[in-house]
Parts: structure tokens; sequence; C-alpha cells
């Protein structure tokens, strides 16, 4: 029964070593930056992971927002588009990013 579990732990931590990252996202074009200054799925339908990933990345985005629109007396909305300026410009090399129109451009 000790080796069940053992084995169970061991797998649990291999997953976490396997999760994927924003930035391997990223590189294999499952998510991109969109005009809303959040992270999108970029194909349909996204795997669980990938979507516990842009969970995990809007979620500390919202808060980030809030807490800078709080600061400074701008929208959220003003705040998480000033983000989106900034993310297309850091934006790699073939990674996708979602222009002021809504159309999704390969960088």
């Amino acid at each position: 029964m000790k080796k069940i579990f053992a084995a169970i732990g061991l797998l649990l931590l291999l997953q976490n070593a396997w999760a994927i990252d924003i930035r391997d996202a990223k590189e294999q074009g499952l998510v991109g930056e969109a005009n809303t200054g959040y992270v999108v799925a970029l194909q349909s339908p996204a795997s669980a992971e990938v979507r516990a990933l842009i969970a995990e990345v809007n979620d500390k985005r919202k808060s980030q927002f809030k807490e800078t629109a709080e600061k400074t007396g701008l929208t959220t909305a003003q705040v998480a588009y000033r983000f989106y300026e900034i993310a297309v410009k850091r934006t790699a090399p073939g990674h996708y990013y979602q222009d002021a129109s809504g159309q999704w451009k390969k960088k």
C-alpha cells in the first residue's frame, strides 16, 4: 500500500514538473495576448492544462490591474489596455497577439 501512495505522490510531482507555463504555451501557439489585457486560448477546445494556465495568469493580471487602477485613479479597463499595449511591444517573434480591431497577428 505504501508503494502505491509513493507512486501516486511521484506522479503528482512529475505532473507539476511537466505543467506548461505561459512562455511554452505562447511558443506552441496555444495562447495569445488579447486586446483586453488578458491571455486567451487560440485553439478550441483548449486542454484542461491550458485552461488552468489561462485562469491562473488572468487572475493574477486582474488583481494587478485592480491594484494599479486604485493607485492611479484610472479604471481597470484603462490599466488593462495599457498593459496590452506594452505586452504587444514585448511579444516575442512567432507569438500571437490580437490587434486593436480584434484580428489575430503573428509577430
